[in-house]
């Protein structure tokens, strides 16, 4: 045989090879049983072995159809719900992508997707069309028509909803069936996010008329088969999936565990398969157990230090300024977070963030400073501050802060509660607290959902006029330069005038068993932006 006869020769065989490997890995054969299997066929140990690996390697990254995923939130309360508009913690929006999808979804550089809406438009930021996808149906077989985008959306407006996403929604002055499958959407001013902002969990689509979330009934790639608030819930995949092959998955059970080690024990014996939001102290242990692995996002979350302006010794501004002194916000960072995250200067936006204002001086920790404006508040005695696992890294700040306020001479008592209902019945609530903040999809929402006057989540009670009229002519603002501009004057006066502490950005850090394939980051959160449940497969 000639050398043109025999490559020939080797390239069929090579192909014949590799289709026989590939069938065998759909059967489940082992590597050592397919490299047994190419050897006897006369292939030498080499190629074989390469061969073998190669194949393995490529359909260990082919998406897999089948099985039961197991997850670990870090947040659990009887308040958790199946309602999108009152969604409040990780696990409610872990749980609201499986049953639910928005007119769009957010990419992994958060910049918006067709997802319900197969196209959207605007000539002036202010009159907005979204094109619906034909051939969706709710899990119960009802088709998704212009009459539930409009439903969903305008819900969000009314009191009586409780909407976490009111702030948001008042934006919207209509929404109207403008076609057969388009909707138009008018808004009371200009603003070119509101592609983005109905990306958000809040805004999930649900049917017309619904009064009755039990059955969590959505257009999402998963049906709800159990729900019990603060404990567990139970997902199928639905067939029916307008994402043609997704998702991957049969089952999914997510439940909520505050405690850390809990999640990590439940992951390293094998009753979990993905765990959410890791101590830095863990990720060794992870990375040092055969089968697991840490999927680590960087993004804007922070936990804050809350002083309350209307109640309690934040009501007056020199305290706040003593306790945003006392900050060591580079201990902080090297010993609590281990370097997993970026310096924080008491206000929200991220340097990640385009909108990042990198010209204002960064707050130190000063003593002098600090006992200076306490001793000019007049506050004395013993300062109670509640802290809790659940806002990530916050017993930890905590005790730093108690330790370094010693030397000043100011008391704080920690209050340590349980995870359990910590969201619920503590945060929002103490005059001296923490909170835990997600990342959020733009500067816009953040700000409007945090920092805006009447906003439900204005942890610190901060109101200003001039804050609130920056956020509002911002949004319709063209010229990025000019909006860069508001949005570092909004920046400076959160950090001048809110009772926030902000010491540090923080990393998203989950644990997983390496036979969980399709993880990547989004920095929108932790868990792929909580959106894992339609990318994720399982490799047997």
């Amino acid at each position: 045989m000639d050398d043109n006869g025999k490559n020939k020769h080797d390239l069929t065989l090579l192909a014949s090879a590799t289709a026989g490997v590939m069938d065998c890995l759909k059967r489940g054969a082992s590597r050592r049983d397919i490299l047994k299997v190419l050897m006897a066929g006369g292939m030498q140990a080499a190629l074989a072995g390469s061969l073998a690996t190669s194949a393995a390697s490529a359909y260990a990254q082919t998406p897999r159809r089948g099985g039961k995923l197991r997850v670990g939130s870090d947040t659990a309360s009887v308040s958790d719900t199946l309602d999108p508009a009152k969604q409040a913690n990780k696990t409610d929006y872990s749980r609201g992508t499986m049953l639910y999808n928005g007119l769009t979804s957010l990419d992994a550089s958060l910049t918006p997707q067709p997802a319900l809406a197969e196209s959207f438009s605007s000539k002036d930021a202010k009159v907005w069309v979204f094109k619906l996808r034909r051939g969706v149906t709710f899990h119960d077989g009802k088709p998704l028509t212009p009459a539930d985008v409009v439903f969903s959306l305008m819900r969000h407006k009314d009191p009586a909803t409780a909407s976490k996403a009111k702030t948001l929604a008042d934006q919207i002055d209509s929404v109207k069936e403008s076609g057969p499958n388009e909707v138009t959407v008018t808004l009371v001013a200009p603003n070119a996010d509101l592609p983005v902002i109905v990306g958000t969990f809040h805004f999930h689509i649900v049917k017309a008329g619904t009064t009755d979330f039990s059955t969590g009934i959505g257009t999402g790639p998963y049906k709800l088969k159990e729900f019990s608030p603060g404990i567990r819930s139970v997902v199928v995949r639905n067939d029916n999936y307008w994402k043609p092959g997704k998702p991957y998955l049969d089952e999914i059970e997510l439940v909520g565990i505050g405690d850390e080690n809990a999640r990590v024990n439940a992951l390293l014996s094998g009753g979990l398969d993905l765990v959410a939001n890791l101590n830095p102290r863990t990720i060794e242990r992870i990375k040092g157990s055969s089968g697991f692995a840490v999927l680590e996002t960087q993004s804007g979350a922070y936990t804050d230090l809350i002083l309350r302006k209307d109640i309690g010794p934040g009501s007056n501004p020199d305290f706040v300024l003593a306790m945003k002194y006392l900050m060591d916000r580079e201990v902080m960072r090297k010993n609590i977070a281990r370097g997993h995250a970026v310096l924080g200067n008491d206000q929200p936006i991220d340097p990640t963030n385009r909108f990042y204002l990198a010209g204002l001086p960064q707050r130190q920790m000063d003593l002098d400073k600090a006992k200076y404006h306490l001793q000019k508040s007049g506050v004395t005695g013993k300062v109670p501050m509640v802290c809790s696992v659940a806002a990530m890294y916050s017993v930890d700040i905590a005790t730093v802060l108690q330790q370094t306020a010693q030397r000043i001479g100011l008391e704080l008592e920690l209050k340590r509660m349980p995870p359990e209902g910590y969201w619920a019945n503590q945060w929002l609530s103490n005059p001296v607290g923490f909170g835990n903040v997600n990342p959020r999809p733009s500067a816009d929402v953040l700000l409007t959902q945090f920092f805006q006057s009447q906003a439900a989540w204005n942890e610190s009670r901060f109101k200003s006029e001039q804050f609130d009229q920056l956020l509002t002519a911002a949004r319709a603002e063209i010229d990025i330069g000019k909006r860069k501009q508001m949005y570092g004057d909004m920046q400076t006066l959160i950090h001048e005038q809110a009772g926030i502490g902000i010491p540090m950005f923080l990393a998203s850090l989950d644990g997983y068993s390496s036979k969980l394939k399709g993880l990547s980051p989004i920095p929108l959160g932790g868990m792929m932006g909580y959106s894992f449940a339609e990318h994720v497969w399982l490799d047997a």
